[in-house]
């Protein structure tokens, strides 16, 4: 699909749209580009590529900020990230602010049957970074065109949001150094808010993603004579059943958290009668506090291998901390707040949505500078179009209200001639 292929009209009458598109300038101004965004939405979800293999979504992106007179456009940065800065009008006050998109898809089968499905099999944009780097893109159009602020604005196109730790990576390669950013802006899409809604709040947003692998160790013999053996089978079992009790038990009730073991490999299904060796477990563990989270990696580990030693087996936790709680700084997230609140109004401002225990790559950027993160209401989640789920799709409806966002943040914090 090419970007210049003409669309159809967009869903809904043109009355219902107007009443949560909102009428702000930016908006307006965006909606214009409306039906080109939606063709650059449909082609990245058409060609999907998987964290640090965006290659042709970078390349995309690349050609769009040049198009659009962005002043710098870097490439490779933390291997496939790209990023286009664009100078106010003014930068006599030295302000620097960051607006972040992540651009990988899932190892998923996509299962709708419209124009723009994936044509790569086993690859899907199944979270909608499709529509978060076309929202961005949106954003950096308006401010290179507008310029109406007083600073400087890095644009961050993320690789490998969905479990390779991308934006580790591309902060490990420089970015902060080389891109300086006083604070730096994320937003993510929601099918479990309606199209309009925005939300934000201080404090936590996403929770912090651990790996647990659990190793049982035990003697593999003839099913027929158990008593040779030690079943590592059984091990597991009651490691699985006893790690219930740690969140129910040792978790203050306040407080938040969820250890879930998912999968177990032991053994060979064709082998009906063969004991094995060995049994693997691997889970997760989803918290917001650091005390929480050491307390659920020492209790884990303690518990595993005294369940494992009362059968006479060994059992080893390997835990690995992959991405950080995703923390708003207080005053961003207040700031965030009122932008939105300029957008969509009070009303469709949401200020006491309840955090998520998914993750989110952002944190790196969080733990590195003060900053905000949001959600953007797109609806679908009625119709079962959750993310992470074959039938998913972004809603290209809340493409200029997602470009809006992202370009009020940088103006409302770089003010010409004002504070914020």
């Amino acid at each position: 699909m090419n970007v210049r292929e003409t669309l159809a009209t967009p869903a809904g009458e043109p009355e219902a749209r107007e009443a949560w598109l909102g009428g702000h300038p930016a908006v307006a101004a965006i909606r214009a580009w409306h039906r080109e965004l939606t063709a650059i939405r449909r082609e990245l979800h058409a060609n999907p590529e998987l964290g640090f293999e965006e290659h042709f979504t970078s390349e995309l992106v690349a050609r769009q900020l040049a198009r659009w007179g962005v002043d710098e456009i870097h490439r490779g940065i933390g291997r496939t990230g790209v990023v286009g800065v664009i100078r106010g009008r003014d930068t006599h006050s030295a302000r620097t602010v960051g607006l972040r998109a992540d651009m990988d898809a899932l190892p998923m089968q996509e299962e709708n049957d419209f124009a723009h499905r994936s044509r790569k099999a086993g690859c899907m944009h199944g979270c909608g970074h499709d529509g978060h780097t076309a929202m961005l893109l949106g954003a950096a159009r308006y401010l290179a065109k507008t310029r109406d602020f007083d600073g400087t604005v890095h644009l961050i196109f993320q690789p490998g949001e969905e479990g390779f730790g991308g934006a580790r990576v591309m902060i490990e390669d420089g970015l902060f150094e080389r891109f300086p950013c006083d604070a730096v802006y994320a937003m993510h899409n929601w099918p479990g808010l309606p199209p309009g809604s925005i939300a934000v709040r201080p404090g936590p947003m996403m929770a912090a993603a651990d790996r647990v692998t659990i190793t049982v160790e035990g003697r593999g013999g003839h099913g027929a004579h158990p008593y040779q053996t030690i079943d590592p089978v059984l091990v597991a079992a009651h490691i699985i059943t006893a790690t219930q009790s740690i969140v129910s038990r040792n978790v203050r009730p306040l407080d938040s958290a969820v250890v879930s073991l998912c999968a177990i490999e032991a053994g060979h299904l064709g082998a009906m009668s063969v004991m094995p060796r060995e049994a693997k477990i691997v889970g997760t563990v989803r918290t917001f506090k650091p005390e929480t989270q050491d307390m659920i990696e020492q209790r884990l580990s303690a518990l595993a291998s005294s369940v494992a030693a009362g059968f006479g087996a060994q059992a080893r936790v390997d835990y690995e901390r992959i991405y950080p709680a995703t923390i708003n700084s207080r005053a961003e997230a207040l700031f965030g707040q009122r932008v939105a609140e300029e957008l969509v109004g009070a009303d469709n401002t949401v200020t006491d949505l309840e955090p998520s225990m998914g993750a989110e790559d952002f944190s790196f950027m969080l733990r590195a500078r003060p900053g905000a993160y949001f959600r953007i209401g797109q609806g679908g989640a009625e119709a079962g179009r959750l993310l992470h789920n074959t039938v998913y799709d972004f809603n290209d409806e809340i493409l200029p209200l997602g470009a809006a966002l992202f370009a009020r943040l940088a103006e409302r914090s770089m003010p010409l001639g004002g504070s914020r």
